[in-house]
């Protein structure tokens, strides 16, 4: 039975064999785009909100629009989108902040990113590493809650206390990434409802 460090070690080795170039699969050409599409990817998949922002960023080129506009008008525009009606408040509230207090800059810390309407710890985090090369934690999903789990790196269900522990095992320098490749790594071979035995992660630490 291996320990918790070496466990964490063999994920990362594996992780990096699989994946070693990992990539943001959100589509954004700037900071205001890609906080928007990491905003809209909550309980959506990132094909989805690819496919809605291709045509979205086209209606709404400059930040400023985003100002402009009416929830009620920038909800019809994400309709495909679980949860368009909320998500288009937050979004049209975050710009009027964004543009009142930053002047249109994204702030450089998971804090000031975290005062958002809707926008947490998540989002921040990834929003933050993406934008500046920023590291202040790991980002915890869905797929890095359930494969950290999976691989016996923590014992907690949730994210904070997820993070938590993986703080402790994995090097700063890998936190950023670590979310990447977790993520494309559940996509690809380790599905939710995916047995382990077909998880060739799983099968190398408990060989």
């Amino acid at each position: 039975m291996y320990s918790h460090i070496r466990r964490a070690q063999i994920v990362l080795e594996e992780l990096k064999k699989l994946f070693p170039i990992p990539e943001t699969i959100l589509n954004f050409s700037n900071n205001w785009e890609l906080l928007v599409a990491v905003m809209l990817s909550a309980q959506t998949t990132d094909e989805q909100v690819n496919k809605t922002t291709h045509t979205l960023f086209k209606k709404y080129p400059k930040f400023i629009d985003y100002v402009h506009t009416k929830p009620s008008v920038f909800a019809r525009d994400i309709r495909s989108i679980n949860y368009y009606k909320t998500k288009a408040k937050h979004i049209c509230a975050t710009a009027k902040l964004l543009h009142t207090r930053y002047n249109g800059i994204l702030p450089k810390t998971v804090k000031d990113i975290m005062q958002f309407p809707g926008v947490g710890r998540k989002t921040a985090l990834v929003v933050l590493g993406n934008a500046y090369n920023i590291v202040e934690g790991i980002a915890v999903d869905t797929h890095v809650q359930r494969l950290s789990r999976v691989f016996g790196l923590t014992n907690y269900d949730k994210p904070e206390q997820i993070e938590q522990d993986l703080q402790k095992l994995f090097p700063k320098r890998e936190w950023f990434h670590l979310t990447n490749r977790m993520i494309s790594y559940g996509r690809m071979y380790c599905p939710a409802r995916c047995k382990h035995d077909s998880c060739p992660i799983y099968k190398k630490l408990n060989s």
